[in-house]
C-alpha cells in the first residue's frame, strides 16, 4: 500500500512542481476559456492529457520509443505555446464545439510530448520495479488528481474574476493567455533547437 501512495504522490508532485511549471501553463492556457458549466469537457481534456502522458511513459518505460531530450525541452513549450494561441484565438466562439475534435486529439499528443520530457526519471524510479503498469497508473491516478485541483483553481479564480471584478471572459482569456505566452517564449528560446 505505501508504494501505491509513492506512485501516486510523484504523480502529484510532479505535476505541482514550481520548479517545473510547465504542466501548470498548459493546464492554465487549456482550461481559462471554459466555466463550471463546461465540467465534462474539462474532465475529458484533462483525462486524455493524462492518457497521452501515460502512453509515452509506458512507452519509454519499455524502451519502445526513445526521444531526443533536447527536442522534447523544445516542444513542450511549443506544445503550451500553440493552446494559448488557440485560447487568444478561439476566445470569440462561445460554443467551441465545432473545434473540440481537434482540441481532444491535440491535447492528447500534447500529453504524449510532456510524458516523454519526464520519461527518463520514470525509468530511473521504476527500475527496480519488474512490471511497470501498477506504478504507471498509480502515477497517472497522481497526475489526474494534480491536474483536476489545477482546473479546479483556474476555474474558482476565473468565476471570481468575470463575477466581482466584471472583467468579461474575452478579456480574461487574452489577458491569461497573454501572460502564459509571455513566459513560454523564454522557454523556446533557452530550449531552441536549432
Amino acid at each position: 500500500m505505501s508504494e501505491f501512495w509513492l506512485y501516486v504522490k510523484l504523480g502529484f508532485s510532479h505535476v505541482l512542481d514550481w520548479h517545473a511549471y510547465d504542466h501548470i501553463l498548459f493546464l492554465i492556457v487549456l482550461t481559462v476559456g471554459y466555466t463550471f458549466d463546461n465540467w465534462k469537457r474539462i474532465l475529458v481534456l484533462v483525462t486524455l492529457f493524462t492518457l497521452g502522458h501515460t502512453i509515452s511513459l509506458f512507452l519509454a518505460s519499455y524502451n519502445v520509443v526513445s526521444v531526443n531530450s533536447k527536442l522534447i525541452e523544445f516542444l513542450i513549450p511549443l506544445t503550451i505555446l500553440i493552446t494559448g494561441l488557440f485560447a487568444v484565438f478561439t476566445v470569440k466562439n462561445t460554443s467551441k464545439s465545432g473545434k473540440m475534435g481537434l482540441l481532444y486529439g491535440a491535447t492528447i499528443f500534447f500529453g504524449l510530448i510532456h510524458g516523454l520530457g519526464f520519461s527518463s526519471y520514470f525509468k530511473a524510479i521504476s527500475s527496480n520495479v519488474s512490471s511497470k503498469i501498477l506504478p504507471l497508473i498509480e502515477f497517472a491516478l497522481g497526475v489526474e488528481g494534480a491536474q483536476i485541483v489545477i482546473v479546479l483553481l483556474v476555474l474558482i479564480i476565473s468565476f471570481i474574476v468575470q463575477t466581482f471584478f466584471r472583467f468579461s471572459k474575452r478579456d480574461w482569456v487574452l489577458v491569461i493567455s497573454s501572460i502564459v505566452i509571455g513566459m513560454v517564449i523564454p522557454m523556446l528560446i533557452a530550449n531552441k533547437i536549432w
